[in-house]
């Protein structure tokens, strides 16, 4: 049926009202998770990757990603600052001239799994899930592609397919969760020459972490990256130099993303209510729209069939005609030049007989 802007507005302003009179709106993530104590997690050294990108290499054939236009082997890539997309799930940066480094540094970035993930407490439809293993992953059938996920993720982790316009998703590192409910090591971890990463459980790997502060007095910072920012993560990172040297932001806090997204989340989504509305809305004006695009191709096609159909039938016709005359023409031709040859013959019979007859009258 026909669907006017006015009628569509009119829906939107009763679905409002309704979500107002009829329940509280809430986002599907506002709740706080409980937490996961045998949780795994990765402890990542500084101070021992050579960022040989190994774990990128990794990464990309354990998650079945596109091959990079450049092999891993080129580390000139680290020439610049990269950042994880949704065809690199990790990436290592290069960091020269760091005050108190002998060399260059390097860091691994991926998605650090937080413990009470941004992510999933800023969406309102549950697209990322938080599971007892450590992992965050996320549902792309649920997903509506509104990316307040790559917004409110401090860490700046999430990404889109924006080269796929009809199936586009949220990508990021998973923690290669299907690799843990097997009961294997994320594919980075796994391969990793220099034992930069360690694989175990989150409660381990802050002992592990400590353990080495005391073995190797001087050679680390005396703090671990992820215990308490954000409200802590998966992911813990040990250095030896100040981790802002390193493009990792000190200025998160302990407070975990739901107590600072929760408040606006409970205002705002009046949008969660309105949301499938909206969404129904703009389905079907577009499929109305879809509609008459395909009705207006359809008659002009039909059109245009009809109109080639007239013009062949009107060149036929005339193509017909035109070889007709040119029979008749042809066939008159003919019978012309074969009186023509019959008189002719006649004529030439005619003047033999008269030479013989002459011939018969001399004496001989």
């Amino acid at each position: 049926m026909s669907i006017s802007r006015r009628k569509f507005l009119g829906w939107l302003g009763a679905a409002g009202a309704g979500a107002a009179v009829g329940r509280p709106a809430q986002a599907a993530g506002t709740a706080r998770f409980p937490g996961h104590p045998e949780a795994f997690g990765v402890l990542f050294d500084v101070t021992r990757c050579i960022g040989c990108r190994k774990c990128e290499e990794a990464c990309q054939k354990v998650n079945g990603l596109p091959a990079p236009e450049r092999p891993f082997s080129d580390l000139t890539v680290m020439d610049r600052k990269r950042r994880t997309d949704s065809r690199n799930y990790t990436v290592v940066n290069r960091y020269d001239h760091v005050p108190g480094a002998r060399g260059p540094l390097y860091r691994k970035l991926q998605c650090n799994h937080c413990l009470e993930p941004a992510c999933a407490s800023a969406c309102f439809v549950a697209a990322f899930h938080k599971n007892s293993n450590g992992s965050v992953t996320y549902d792309e059938s649920v997903c509506v592609g509104c990316r307040y996920c790559m917004i409110a993720c401090p860490f700046e982790i999430p990404t889109y397919e924006y080269d796929k316009a009809f199936t586009p998703r949220v990508m990021k590192c998973t923690f290669c969760h299907p690799r843990l409910v097997e009961g294997l090591l994320p594919g980075c971890v796994e391969i990793c020459p220099a034992e930069a990463l360690t694989f175990g459980r989150r409660r381990d790997l802050l002992r592990i972490a400590r353990e080495r502060f005391e073995k190797f007095p001087g050679r680390y910072r005396d703090h671990i990256y992820g215990e308490t920012e954000m409200g802590g993560t998966a992911w813990l990172t040990i250095s030896g130099v100040p981790f802002r040297e390193l493009g990792m932001r000190e200025d998160l806090g302990t407070v975990a993303a739901p107590e600072l997204t929760k408040g606006a989340l409970s205002v705002v989504p009046i949008v969660a209510g309105l949301w499938p509305v909206l969404l129904t809305g703009i389905y079907a004006i577009s499929q109305r729209r879809d509609k008459i695009a395909r009705e207006e191709s359809s008659a002009a096609v039909a059109a245009a069939v009809a109109q080639a159909q007239a013009e062949a039938k009107a060149k036929l016709a005339e193509a017909m005609a035109k070889a007709e005359k040119e029979k008749r023409a042809a066939v008159e031709k003919e019978v012309k030049k074969a009186l023509e040859d019959a008189a002719k013959a006649k004529a030439q019979e005619g003047a033999a007989a008269a030479a013989a007859a002459e011939a018969e009258k001399k004496p001989s």
